[in-house]
């Protein structure tokens, strides 16, 4: 597989839409990234088709688009044309199309202004986007502890969640089944154990495939601060991560 047009329209896509994995993906080896962009690609495309819309109909039809491409790359066959969908399908391996077609479902949350029933739903919900994405890639690359993989995407999960929640209650959305600070703070103490676990563990993972792992670079410095004052939260006033992941990605690390 070649950097053809489409690989290029997918590096555009997540460079315009998240340039955390956008950094990440450019801080991973040049065959990593054939994998690394298309997936990323499919993630903002996922992830934006429910806010590009006030009607839900529209919007649940743009997730089912992406689920029957997810259904034809699971099943082998051919795949329909899209610069996203294309290279994805060359990309992945059928039982990650099936993993990729739970994160389309849990975004179907991001649709309606209906509050998270409890506590395992969010977790589920921030494991099926924020986990799966990471699983994938890192299985791709070599990855087989997945516990270890998992314990970095819902650190870096929980981290983006926090950062987006002015935006998500400006849309009218409860992102939190907690809101106060002790909540805030205890939700990221976790994510922050978790990223701790993650790190204390980082020999399981194959050098290969670290780099899917790298997204997770920018979680510790917004998990810190939300611990030690969790009203920037509400207030947009999180740290920037963009210093403390480029120096990490300068030495592969996350």
């Amino acid at each position: 597989m070649t950097f053809d047009a489409d690989l290029n329209a997918c590096a555009a896509m997540v460079e315009r839409a998240d340039p955390w994995r956008f950094r990440a993906a450019m801080a991973a080896p040049v065959e990593a990234r054939k994998l690394l962009f298309p997936l990323y690609a499919f993630n903002v495309e996922v992830a934006r088709a429910p806010w590009v819309t006030q009607e839900a109909m529209i919007a649940e039809m743009r997730l089912q688009w992406w689920r029957d491409a997810l259904e034809e790359i699971a099943k082998g066959g051919p795949v329909r044309r899209h610069e996203v969908t294309t290279p994805l399908a060359r990309a992945i391996a059928p039982e990650d199309a099936e993993l990729l077609d739970e994160l389309v479902a849990a975004r179907r949350w991001d649709i309606y202004k209906d509050t998270f029933e409890d506590a395992a739903h969010f977790e589920r919900y921030i494991d099926q986007t924020a986990g799966h994405l990471m699983w994938v890639a890192a299985r791709r690359l070599g990855a087989t502890d997945e516990a270890v993989v998992r314990d970095a995407a819902y650190a870096t999960g929980i981290a983006a969640w926090l950062c987006a929640i002015p935006n998500l209650e400006e849309a009218g959305r409860v992102p939190l089944l907690d809101g106060t600070a002790e909540g805030v703070s205890a939700l990221a103490k976790g994510a922050l154990d978790r990223l701790k676990s993650a790190r204390a563990n980082r020999g399981r993972i194959p050098k290969a495939a670290r780099a899917a792992l790298l997204p997770a670079a920018h979680a510790g410095p917004v998990l810190r601060a939300a611990v030690d004052a969790p009203e920037k939260v509400s207030q947009a006033a999180l740290p920037d991560p963009r210093r403390h992941f480029a120096l990490r990605a300068m030495a592969s690390r996350w």
